[in-house]
């Protein structure tokens, strides 16, 4: 199986303008995803999908593999499947470009053992939460799903809502997913759907039109999405070596 590892980085992030450029000792972020996910045997090929020629030169003096896509791409899924007609591959992994201490064994866990025939399909990591105040942070995106593993549902609110019990074990997903070439084409030539335009979330695309979405579940994941100054920062110094 033919599995491409793509990071979308765009230039004009609203919170943090050109991030992926923003220096960390010594390097632009971007180079330190790639460098971190370079290490995953899995990937047929790595590269990064990008909408900014300023990123693009960054890329090349670092010598890492990248292609410019347009610049009107709403989600990394779009992105990812511009990058699917020019790229064969089985899967492809959507990886964060603002995550430059992503954990390279999540990403590796979305590669799923076998691909269904024939079927949109995608897949989508997820971890418990472990803060009760994380469940009520709508920026933590909580999923429920069956007993197969199978996405039910994605909402910015506790579900399920703790009504008769409150014995129960919160999850959330943490932006690592996978898909294969039909999904990416579903992704392309649809609508969002009545769910997906309640809650914000692009993931939910997928269940509104009923495709199939399997969530896999990581332990303690810990990696943090750049989205501030103060997260910048804080990745600085955690580079650095001056936080643990």
């Amino acid at each position: 199986m033919k599995v491409v590892g793509v990071i979308p980085a765009r230039y004009g992030s609203t919170r943090l303008p050109g991030k992926p450029l923003a220096d960390i000792c010594g390097k632009p972020m971007i180079w330190w995803v790639y460098s971190r996910v370079q290490e995953i045997s899995e990937f047929s090929e790595l590269l990064v999908a990008t909408d900014d020629e300023r990123i693009l030169s960054a890329c090349k003096k670092y010598g890492i593999d990248a292609v410019m896509t347009r610049n009107d791409h709403p989600t990394g899924a779009n992105r990812l499947q511009e990058v699917s007609e020019s790229v064969s591959a089985d899967f492809y992994i959507q990886i964060n470009g603002d995550e430059p201490l992503i954990d390279c064994c999540a990403v590796k866990v979305a590669i799923p053992n076998e691909i269904p025939d024939g079927v949109e399909f995608g897949t989508n990591i997820i971890t418990k939460i472990t803060q009760p105040s994380h469940v009520l942070d709508p920026s933590n995106i909580k999923v429920v799903f069956d007993n197969e593993m199978n996405a039910l549902y994605m909402s910015r609110t506790p579900i399920p809502y703790p009504f008769k019990s409150i014995d129960y074990q919160y999850y959330k997903h943490v932006g690592i997913l996978g898909y294969n070439k039909k999904m990416l084409d579903f992704y392309k030539s649809s609508k969002p759907g009545r769910f997906e335009r309640i809650e914000g979330i692009d993931t939910l695309r997928f269940l509104d039109y009923g495709k199939q979405l399997k969530f896999i579940e990581v332990q303690e994941y810990n990696s943090l999405s750049v989205d501030t100054m103060s997260d910048l920062e804080y990745v600085r110094a955690r580079v650095a070596g001056n936080l643990k």
